[in-house]
Formats: structure tokens, sequence, C-alpha cells
């Protein structure tokens, strides 16, 4: 502590050795903590109607209609992303809107990226006319930001605790299957 109160120096958040997979240190032969659930009964009366669902619904706002008539489309980022997670067994790890988060961030990056094709790349100064870098470029490089950081907190989640090692890039599985899902 330094002599004004405040607190200087130090380890630095995140720093040192990063932790490996739970999958990676299973296969290694390393201590692992995995939650054992063997010893408690969870069956439930029979007087008990449940109806499963196991994937809670998008929020109405990813779906929703947009100024140009379009939906938004970021329900289909949504329940592709809860797909990789069902798969990897880790839904029920990761918040819903964690999820809505990644989903809008990469639906408005989509956006914002049409409009650069649409519009050029290249726009008009609102007082002086001369031309510049279209706004929707910043836009797109901030919503790509905003979505990477997003993906990074739940694959995260999903790394520290599937059982299943995996490859390949689910951040362009996820992207690949909305893409396709909005051109039909």
């Amino acid at each position: 502590m330094a002599k004004d109160g405040t607190n200087r120096g130090g380890r630095r958040v995140r720093s040192g050795f990063s932790p490996r997979p739970l999958a990676e240190r299973v296969e290694r032969g390393e201590d692992a903590y995995v939650m054992d659930f063997s010893d408690y009964d969870f069956s439930l009366p029979d007087s008990i109607d449940l109806e499963g669902s196991w994937m809670p619904e998008p929020s109405d706002y990813l779906s929703a209609e947009q100024y140009d008539g379009k939906p938004f489309g970021a329900d289909a980022a949504y329940r592709a992303v809860y797909r990789w997670l069902r798969e990897r067994k880790c839904d029920h790890l990761v918040f819903p809107f964690q999820v809505e988060l990644y989903a809008e961030a990469i639906a408005r990056h989509r956006q914002c990226s049409e409009a650069v094709s649409k519009y050029g790349p290249l726009g008009k100064h609102p007082t002086t006319g001369a031309p510049g870098a279209s706004p929707f470029i910043k836009m797109s490089q901030d919503f790509a930001k905003q979505a990477a950081a997003r993906w990074y907190d739940i694959f995260e989640i999903v790394k520290q605790n599937s059982m299943t090692a995996f490859e390949g890039d689910p951040q362009g599985d996820a992207m690949e299957a909305m893409l396709r899902a909005r051109g039909e």
C-alpha cells in the first residue's frame, strides 16, 4: 500500500498460467473437480405434471421487426448457440441473458455489414459534405468486438466444464448457421 492509501502493484488480473480445459485435465489423469450427484435422489412425485423444454425461449426483441420491415434475426443465433451448448452438455451453466447479448451483437454486426454492402464504404460528412468513412464500418467493428467478448465469456464456461473435447471454431459454426437461416 502506498503512502496515499492506494493499492499499487501486485498481481495483475488474469496474469499467470491459464487453467486447462476440464477434458484435457481428465485425459492427462490430473486432479479435476467434477460434481458428482450420484448420492442424491432427484425423483419427483407422480402428482407433478412437468412440461420439459431444453432451451429457454429467446426474448421477443431478438425477432422483432426492424425499421426496414425485416425481422431482427438474432433469435436464429440464439438458437444456434443453445444447440451448440446442448451438444456439449453445458446449456444449464450459461445464463440465457449472456446468449441473448451475444446473439444481439452478432445480429447488429450483420446489419451494419449489410449496410456497408448496400451503401458502400464511403459516407458524406453531415456538415461539410466532404467524403469520409461510412459510420456503419465503425459500428460494425464495435459490434464485432462486443460479440467476441460475449463469446469469450460463453466459451470459457464451456471450456472449463465440458467433459468432451471438441475441435474446430464453434463461433464460426454458430455464425454459419445463423447466416444460413437468414438467407432462407
